[in-house]
């Protein structure tokens, strides 16, 4: 996720800006869904890991807003 984030920063054009964040969308996206899994296999508690999961839920609305918003600059 941080990889494809630090990419989009130097993008050549907004479309490959709208990509890497979207790439980093879908990581952030995979990203819960494994944090989510270890409360389910009890390999972690719930309360071990509700501050990184709430982390990368903020991240999932902050990479969203930011493709939403270079797509409306685009007029898409």
């Amino acid at each position: 996720m941080g990889a494809n984030i630090e990419e989009s920063q130097s993008a050549e054009s907004d479309r490959n800006f709208i990509s890497k964040q979207s790439i980093a969308l879908k990581e952030a996206k995979e990203t819960k869904y494994w944090l989510k899994l270890l409360i389910k296999s009890e390999m972690m508690t719930e309360a071990q890991v509700r501050n990184i999961l709430d982390e990368c839920e903020q991240l999932i609305k902050i990479i969203a807003k930011s493709i939403v918003t270079t797509k409306a600059k685009l007029g898409k």
